[in-house]
């Protein structure tokens, strides 16, 4: 759930009054401007004066504003074409990488190298298809349907008649799966999924009103969590699924409907059946369907969010224009205003009148599940009396701002000409440290509310039930009294002005709602979370129950999880939820570390092009390591201490700082293990090649008796690289195993690479301490060279490799 408020005036000229003295730069700029548009409405009038005056005939006037009209939008044309022409040569690869996805339509597999392609799940899908079917027939009938009853008072008689999904199964376009920033215990998989299909689905709206679909589309992205990992079957203890994002939508109507297919009912339609869709199963909304009983359903279907992102709103520049006069001849500005949405919960930004430059200073809070994966996304629109018009969009994953914790910068807006908006994005993680709440005293929430409705028990029928309860009346009257239905009732929480509803259940005394909410907290001290059950039809309430906030902050992981008793209810009427509090804190930026500039990038790349070759021609690791050192000689001294991960270009002094480069200066290890006389350990390693999918496959098996880098052991990682490349962002390294000397990682890696390369390179792999010595001292435990050309990788190879430290100078 989010929450916004505005933070600041937007502002000088809102608060102008109209008594207020005008200096003498003012009224200058207001009698330009009256000239100026006096200017234009003669230039535009008196060859219509002209023309009548001298007798002309009307021809030549309509001549004109053709020929003015055409050279305008030659003009323009002409504009557009330079401005793609430029903007392709300034950004060739950001172009064509849109053109592949948006305009060829491209399966994502070929876009993104991270996607794989799934066949074999198509084909999967295809045999299940029918049955699918099945279970979407029951889902639309039970569910489905009385959430579109819910919607609209005059939808309370719709009804499906005929649910057939057709032959056309869904397909999968793309599947990623992600092995880092993800617990041991846990599969994460993001399938792109289109769906074209052939379906036929009939439903009376309102007698005689009847509604069709013959077919839809349907493009997104659903993300699948297998946890957790057990170690008994079925080896996964539960599937959620959902959508990060809304989905698009398009419905080919029949019947009575057909009038939906104009512009003004058809997206309402749509946007409605979209609003349900998002209500099952868009972020914070799950579907989750546990295997085993030991799986605690609420921690599936509404774990605790990752963080919370912070959105200032600061404002936007050169903006388009989209209000004319004139017919367009007289241009004039627009009247933004912006939209910021995240998965299902969106908020509008006031709107700035005549503006191409707006100032908004606003604040949003928004609430993140899945970061990498749920993105913001900002849309700018004009105001209009009749229909706004788009002037911009953007889109940010939360991955970004988690990675970066701060954001302050202009971006670009997509969709048209020219505009930015500047955003500034702040990443709060969640804490139960009570000492580090801080109220802030401009507005900003200082705490996080997370409450996970289950059910309750015994709830009263009606409100009449609560009255003959407390008044004791049993008489045999009220036992002749015809039995009412059991209650439908829905559970509406609120934090002051924060008012958030359940789903109704119906008919029962015993409901469950197994349902999620969020709350941002200004004030723990003072504020307190209201329960009420109520009545759906009469909304009257049958239960009332506190929880001041608190409460919350003295007790065991700021959590409560219990049944509570209702008041102004039955006697042992209960509702079961579960509160948890968490504390907003700022987090710290990573560090920028610069690179030194002082090197000369002709020099490097020569010596980068000499460690490259003699990689290549086969060297053992000995003469290799002869031959670096004079190159390090001839380099400055400040290269031999710099750090591999200072930048990113190829082009840089640190892009030839392999580690095996590193190790050639044996004073700059810690002394312990420079006077260490005994083995540093082994490596069990995997190397194989895969000829079906044309890549070398590395296993990162496991270690053994590391050196001891402290009393509790080692918290090591392992480091790869595919020599000659080198670089930064050609560096694979495993997850870090803490306060162990015999680690097991079981990382795979996999390189696009050719055999007849294969063969011809290195793997340059080497275990690091994730904790250093000292800041100048260097991480390496151990090393390992591999030559490819000495193996057969059709076969692969698993064994157990020695762990050395070359150039370094063990005391005798």
């Amino acid at each position: 759930m989010s929450s916004a408020g505005e933070m600041h005036p937007s502002g000088p000229a809102e608060g102008a009054g109209l008594g207020e003295k005008l200096s003498p730069a003012a009224v200058n700029r207001i009698m330009m401007e009256f000239l100026i548009y006096f200017g234009r409405a003669i230039a535009v009038f008196y060859p219509v004066y002209l023309t009548g005056y001298l007798g002309l005939s009307i021809s030549w006037v309509l001549l004109c504003i053709v020929m003015i009209t055409w050279w305008k939008k030659n003009r323009k044309w002409k504009d557009v074409r330079i401005g793609t022409a430029i903007q392709f040569v300034d950004n060739e690869k950001i172009v064509i990488n849109k053109e592949l996805q948006s305009a060829l339509q491209m399966a994502s597999w070929v876009n993104f190298p991270d996607v794989e392609k799934v066949d074999w799940v198509n084909k999967v899908l295809e045999q299940a298809w029918p049955f699918f079917g099945m279970y979407m027939e029951k889902l639309l009938k039970e569910t489905i349907q009385s959430s579109i009853r819910l919607s609209s008072p005059a939808l309370k008689m719709f009804t499906f008649t005929k649910v057939h999904f057709g032959h056309i199964p869904l397909r999968i376009t793309g599947m990623k799966a992600y092995t880092d920033e993800v617990d041991e215990r846990e599969v994460v998989l993001d399938l792109h999924i289109c769906y074209d299909g052939d379906v036929d689905i009939d439903a009376d709206v309102k007698p005689p009103i009847t509604a069709g679909v013959k077919g839809l589309k349907l493009h997104g992205m659903i993300r699948v969590i297998l946890e957790p990992l057990i170690g008994q079957a079925p080896l996964v203890g539960g599937v959620t699924f959902f959508f990060i994002r809304r989905p698009t939508l398009e419905i080919n109507w029949t019947g009575m409907t057909n009038l939906l297919d104009s512009p003004a009912f058809s997206s309402l339609s749509e946007e409605t059946i979209i609003d349900i869709i998002s209500s099952l199963m868009v972020l914070p909304n799950r579907m989750s369907f546990p295997l085993v009983d030991q799986v605690k359903v609420d921690q599936m279907r509404f774990p605790l969010p990752r963080g919370v992102v912070r959105v200032h709103l600061v404002g936007a520049r050169d903006l388009v224009a989209k209000d004319t006069y004139m017919m367009g001849i007289v241009k004039g500005k627009s009247d933004p205003y912006a939209t910021l949405r995240v998965g299902n919960h969106n908020f509008k930004s006031k709107t700035i009148k005549e503006n191409l430059h707006p100032t908004w200073n606003e604040v949003f809070e928004f609430v993140v599940h899945e970061a990498p994966g749920q993105e913001l996304e900002v849309e700018l629109y004009d105001e209009d009396r009749d229909k706004d018009d788009f002037i911009g969009r953007y889109q940010l994953d939360f991955g970004e701002v988690k990675k970066e914790k701060l954001m302050d910068q202009w971006f670009p807006l997509e969709g048209v000409q020219n505009g930015e908006v500047n955003l500034k994005l702040q990443w709060l993680s969640l804490q139960t440290d009570s000492s580090l709440l801080k109220e802030s005293t401009k507005g900003y929430a200082c705490a996080m509310l997370a409450v996970y409705l289950d059910s309750a028990s015994n709830i009263p029928k009606d409100h009449h039930e609560i009255t003959q309860h407390h008044k004791g009346k049993h008489s045999n009257e009220a036992r002749l009294k015809r039995k009412t239905a059991n209650p439908n009732c829905f559970v509406e929480f609120s934090i002051d002005e924060d008012v958030q509803k359940s789903k109704v259940v119906y008919a029962s005394k015993d409901p469950v709602w197994e349902e999620g909410f969020t709350f941002f907290v200004h004030s723990i001290k003072t504020q307190q979370l209201i329960v009420q059950v109520k009545e759906h039809e009469k909304k009257t309430p049958l239960g009332v129950f506190n929880l001041p906030l608190s409460r919350l902050l003295n007790i065991s992981e700021m959590t409560l999880d219990q049944r509570f008793q209702l008041e102004r209810s039955g006697a042992s009427s209960q509702i079961k939820l579960k509160a948890t509090l968490r504390i907003l804190t700022e987090e710290k930026p990573p560090p920028k570390v610069i690179p030194n500039p002082q090197v000369n990038p002709q020099t490097l790349q020569t010596d980068q092009r000499v460690l490259a070759a003699t990689s290549q021609n086969g060297s053992s690791d000995d003469s290799a390591l002869r031959y670096r050192g004079p190159a390090e000689d001839r380099l400055p001294s400040s290269i031999s201490k710099m750090r591999r991960y200072d930048s990113h270009s190829l082009l840089s002094e640190n892009s030839i700082a392999s580690s095996r480069f590193d190790l050639s200066d044996g004073a700059s290890y810690p002394e312990v293990i420079r006077s260490h006389q005994g083995s540093f350990g082994e490596i069990h390693l995997t190397v194989r090649y895969a000829t079906l999918r044309n890549k070398l496959i590395v296993l990162v098996n496991a270690c053994r008796n590391l050196f001891r880098c402290s009393d509790t052991g080692t918290d090591s990682y392992v480091r790869l690289y595919f020599l000659p490349d080198q670089s930064w962002r050609h560096r694979k390294k495993t997850h870090v195993k803490k306060k162990t000397v015999n680690p097991v990682f079981n990382d795979k890696f996999e390189f696009d690479v050719s055999l007849d390369e294969a063969t011809s390179r290195k793997l340059d792999i080497s275990v690091k301490n994730n904790k250093m010595f000292h800041t100048r001292e260097k991480k390496d435990i151990g090393m390992v060279l591999i030559d490819l050309s000495q193996m057969d990788l059709t076969k692969g190879s698993a064994e157990w490799y020695e762990l050395t430290i070359p150039g370094l100078q063990k005391s005798s």
